[in-house]
């Protein structure tokens, strides 16, 4: 089974990767494909969406045929979507393509929270879930220098359609090592619904609305755009910038993974990180041309607490009955993921908007930092009303 979950872990390597390389690749799209920064929000938003569109679907699989099969055909689908990728000519290509990738990816963190959550005990599902979010953050580093180097050396098509080998290969790999956890004993029937009639949950869901979508939608995509427009970045800094915060990420999500346990409290751990993250958005919403420095430590805070996003599942967890635990991680991780696809679409249109009334592109880019800060207040205050869980 370690295995086999070390197997999974790679998946959402690869699986963070994808979500975060438009961010270094977006100039080269823009010069080779005359795509807009409008056109690559909205392909990063198609990854989410199709990944959130999976989510119940996946839940099922999950409870029904367990996560060895399950991820294994998806991860090849996400092979095939690399492909299409490769070969685009089209900004309607890149957001096919990233739809496809998407949907490749989206049981792979799932299918490690299934193992985990019917394996072990609930008190250290969100440490475990954490972990394993910090090792997929490797990913978001990939998507930084590493991939910008490959791109000027290779050029930006080679280096997909390695990555398309890559995810064919751990398709195979997850196929042949994973093991099923043993059927879930017999309970009452259920659904989706059975847990949306769970008053409790609905502040959680609330909270998995807003605490993902600024670190995801800002590194998945406007990191970039960002810091070429506004600081005349060139395509290495940019990467130098995204791997920043992506050490962020990476520290973020192993600094919280045990937090819960040692100050025995789940919803103060999540509320006092997203508040913490709401700072930082709103000095960006502030200060977009403070300086670059302040720039780069904003996006920095950004994705170091942004990283409640195990912890607030872990949170949700603790409700759920044993026959719908599948179905129950990937319902919190649809609103979490949905979330993100859904603010790709109203920032790419809030910078369009801009665009169009000749503003300086500083003030669009506020316009983002400034849709993330509300949507994260508002989280917290709904959040406030959560039941506190520690088993």
């Amino acid at each position: 089974m370690r295995l086999g979950i070390a197997c999974l872990m790679l998946s959402y390597v690869l699986s963070q990767f994808y979500r975060a390389f438009l961010a270094v690749l977006t100039p080269v799209l823009e010069a080779d494909l005359g795509a807009t920064k409008p056109e690559l929000a909205s392909a990063s938003g198609w990854w989410f969406l199709a990944f959130a569109a999976m989510q119940i679907p996946v839940g099922v699989a999950l409870d029904r045929i367990g996560p060895r099969r399950t991820a294994s055909v998806l991860l090849a689908v996400g092979a095939l979507g690399a492909a299409v990728f490769a070969t685009a000519q089209s900004p309607l290509a890149i957001k096919i393509a990233m739809a496809l990738i998407g949907a490749g990816c989206s049981p792979v963190l799932m299918a490690s929270y299934y193992i985990f959550a019917r394996q072990f005990s609930p008190a250290v599902f969100g440490t475990l879930a954490a972990t394993t979010i910090g090792v997929g953050s490797l990913g978001n580093i990939a998507a930084s220098l590493p991939l910008t180097a490959a791109a000027e050396v290779f050029g930006w098509r080679a280096t997909v359609w390695v990555l398309a080998a890559i995810t064919l290969v751990i398709a195979a790999t997850v196929a042949a090592v994973v093991r099923d956890p043993a059927p879930a004993p017999a309970g009452p029937k259920g659904s989706v619904l059975t847990l949306l009639r769970i008053p409790a949950l609905w502040p959680i869901l609330a909270m998995m609305l807003v605490c993902y979508a600024p670190p995801g939608g800002l590194r998945g995509l406007w990191l970039g755009p960002y810091f070429t427009d506004v600081w005349s970045y060139s395509r290495p800094e940019v990467g130098l910038a995204g791997l920043w915060m992506g050490l962020a990420m990476v520290a973020g999500s192993f600094a919280i993974g045990p937090l819960d346990r040692w100050l025995g409290t789940r919803k103060w751990v999540v509320f006092g990180g997203n508040a913490a993250m709401l700072a930082f958005l709103v000095a960006l919403w502030v200060g977009p041309q403070q300086s670059a420095l302040f720039a780069t430590l904003m996006f920095v805070g950004i994705g170091l607490f942004g990283s409640t996003f195990p912890i607030v599942i872990g949170h949700a967890r603790a409700l759920f009955p044993p026959h719908l635990v599948g179905r129950g991680v990937t319902l919190v991780n649809l609103f979490g993921i949905a979330s993100v696809g859904i603010a790709q679409e109203v920032t790419g249109r809030l910078f369009a908007a801009s665009e169009a009334a000749a503003a300086p592109p500083a003030e669009g880019y506020a316009a983002v930092f400034g849709f993330f800060a509300a949507t994260v207040a508002v989280g917290l205050v709904a959040y406030l009303f959560s039941r506190d869980r520690t088993d």
